[in-house]
């Protein structure tokens, strides 16, 4: 018989296998950082990481349960 995997599972299988893969990745970003081997900027160092900001705070946005939408009236 086999084993049905739940949907909790499956995302704890899922998002450990992910969030371990951006962590090895932003762990290589940092190798760039050797000044022996590689020339940036600050301003190269700031646009790298607006982006990568960029990236987490929409992802974690998906995450978050949205309010329902109100309709408009005036307070009287």
């Amino acid at each position: 018989m086999a084993n049905i995997e739940t949907k909790r599972e499956k995302f704890i299988r899922i998002a450990e296998a992910r969030t371990n893969k951006i962590i090895d990745m932003v762990q290589l970003l940092g190798n760039c950082s050797n000044v022996a081997v590689y020339e940036y900027t600050e301003a190269d160092i700031n646009r790298m990481f607006d982006a990568i900001d960029a990236e987490v705070k929409a992802a974690r946005k998906k995450f978050v349960k949205s309010e329902p939408k109100t309709k408009f009236k005036f307070d009287l």
